[in-house]
């Protein structure tokens, strides 16, 4: 009797694992056949292990154990597993219900349609197997995360991750796991266009030198100008394409170890497209040829022809691919994009180099009173050297040793929150030199998601200057290479550094402008980040003037 009524539990598990705004008659419901593996781990052995700190073990039995698609784990473990990215780890009860009344009056579901928030993208309203209802309800939450977060500009992965959600718990339930994931100190989801695009082209460089050959196998069949479009669509290979079964064993694992999971598996997705479709004379090859490359890929994410466990096992197996590893090359093309984007925006604006953006005769009439290293000639030619649209606002001196004192602390106190600033530096041998600094010296103080200060800061919109003995623009040296140039080594990048005891512009075999604590004595040197001589005679220099400009109104 104990055996049959276990069976009887076992049969209806799928018409009490799913909430009543799931069509179960649609849900593929698959059973591996037996095997010898030890029996799948309990939320309670989970738990504990979480509980314990057990963090690497938790990695590996949620790789490991293919829990069915109707198992009643997934309703107590997702939540569990999405809090723990949270940084404010408690939850108060009911704030979902009172936003849901603050916004539409009631906690009935409307009968009309619901406004979904400018992050979301129509075409990737992803429901899955929801009914009618639960489409209404996965809008209803997706809007109240558009309210309380009105930061988030572009995220249209939320709508399809929130209705995958949705399979396995209640509404308040999702949209605290969806509060946890969008607070998490690693992004699971990008929240702007511009850190959207960044993921796609760190798929695109990881996928060249991880996954050399199914990348060139992609470029081969793909027209030069549509290469960049497939990778556009990584994250659809995944959200979109995948079958249901695949698709949440996929979100085990990302709920547990965030967006560096959904890397992996593009990753896998292709290197398994690579291998079905690669022999000349294979059905997928015969797809590509007829179809074209994006439908293939499509098709094949649909039919993908291995299991759920093999298609992780690809993915993990991959070798060296670290967080530490995609993150690098994340931020590396953020910096890079953001660098490009500034540059094009400045070569966008038709406005002229007339006496509309140049400096007021106020301002240059202050300058003149106040300044010790400008003279009216020699800030003309900085002006001409200025992104376009900097040279909109009027400049205004922030900090300069002569009044305010030779010290770093003052310096901080004058200049930090402002971006841009320029520095100018008069050397007690009359040479004259500087930088346009494209961000705020606050950054010295930002801590990475280990709580260590960045070292290196900036943007590729700064650059140094030399003008007097010599007259000379030293730009970035990757501000011509092309979009998200993967070739270009770190030590290229070192734009600004600095705290209590220096100040560094420019680095990688030299620093271009290092300055001590005192603001007395300093040195320059060729970098890698320029590529600029040493921007006085001697090498080493003594500081008669150091003077700071910031702009009014940027």
């Amino acid at each position: 009797m104990p055996n049959m009524l276990s069976v009887l539990e076992e049969e209806s598990d799928i018409y009490e694992v799913f909430p009543p705004h799931v069509d179960t008659s649609s849900v593929p419901i698959l059973t591996d056949s037996p095997t010898k593996k030890p029996a799948l781990k309990t939320y309670n052995e989970l738990y504990g292990l979480l509980q314990s700190g057990r963090k690497h073990e938790v990695k590996r039995i949620i790789r490991d154990n293919a829990w069915p698609i109707n198992s009643t784990i997934r309703s107590q473990l997702w939540p569990v597993l999405c809090q723990q990215h949270a940084h404010d780890k408690s939850i108060l009860e009911g704030f979902y219900w009172d936003m849901v009344n603050q916004i539409f009056g009631t906690t009935e579901l409307p009968d009309k349609p619901i406004l979904l928030p400018q992050f979301v993208e129509s075409g990737y309203c992803i429901a899955y197997h929801l009914t009618r209802k639960g489409r209404s309800v996965a809008d209803r939450v997706v809007c109240v995360i558009g309210y309380a977060h009105p930061e988030i500009t572009y995220s249209p992965a939320i709508y399809p991750v929130t209705a995958i959600l949705l399979h396995y718990m209640t509404e308040e339930d999702c949209y605290n796991c969806m509060v946890s994931l969008i607070a998490a100190k690693d992004k699971m989801f990008t929240q702007t266009k511009q850190l959207y695009e960044v993921t796609w082209r760190t798929v695109m460089q990881i996928a060249k030198k991880h996954v050399k050959s199914a990348a060139v196998h992609l470029a081969r069949h793909c027209p030069s100008t549509r290469t960049e479009r497939i990778f556009m669509d990584w994250l659809w290979w995944i959200l979109q394409g995948l079958p249901f079964t695949h698709l949440v064993r996929v979100m085990d694992c990302f709920f547990n170890e965030g967006i560096k999971v959904l890397y992996r598996v593009a990753m896998a997705i292709m290197l398994l497209f690579y291998k079905y479709s690669a022999p000349q004379r294979s059905e997928w090859m015969n797809e590509i040829l007829t179809t074209g490359i994006d439908s293939a890929l499509t098709k094949f994410c649909k039919q993908i022809p291995v299991t759920s466990a093999k298609l992780l096992r690809t993915a993990f197996g991959i070798r060296a691919l670290s967080s530490a590893y995609i993150l690098r090359v994340f931020t590396k093309t953020k910096m890079l994009l953001k660098s490009r984007t500034e540059l094009s925006y400045s070569r966008s604006l038709v406005r002229s180099r007339s006496s509309d953006n140049l400096p007021t005769s106020q301002s240059q009439v202050n300058i003149q009173m106040m300044s010790h290293t400008l003279t009216i000639r020699e800030l003309f030619t900085l002006w001409t050297w200025l992104p376009v649209r900097i040279t909109m606002y009027q400049p205004v001196l922030l900090y300069t040793t002569e009044e305010h004192g030779c010290s770093l602390t003052t310096f901080y106190v004058r200049v930090e929150q402002h971006e841009p600033t320029l520095l100018m530096i008069k050397t007690c041998n009359n040479e004259v030199f500087g930088a346009y600094c494209s961000t705020r010296w606050y950054e010295r103080n930002v801590k990475d998601d280990h709580g260590n200060r960045q070292a290196y800061f900036g943007t590729g919109e700064t650059f140094l200057f030399s003008l007097y003995p010599e007259r000379a623009k030293y730009p970035w040296v990757g501000m011509d290479c092309a979009q998200g140039d993967p070739t270009l080594d770190h030590s290229a990048e070192l734009f600004m550094a600095a705290d209590s005891k220096m100040i560094t512009i420019g680095g990688g075999e030299g620093q271009a402008i290092w300055m001590d604590e005192n603001i007395r004595y300093g040195k320059t040197d060729r970098c890698l980040t320029f590529n600029n001589p040493p921007l006085c005679e001697s090498g080493d220099f003594e500081i008669r003037v150091l003077e700071v400009y910031g702009f009014n109104g940027v």
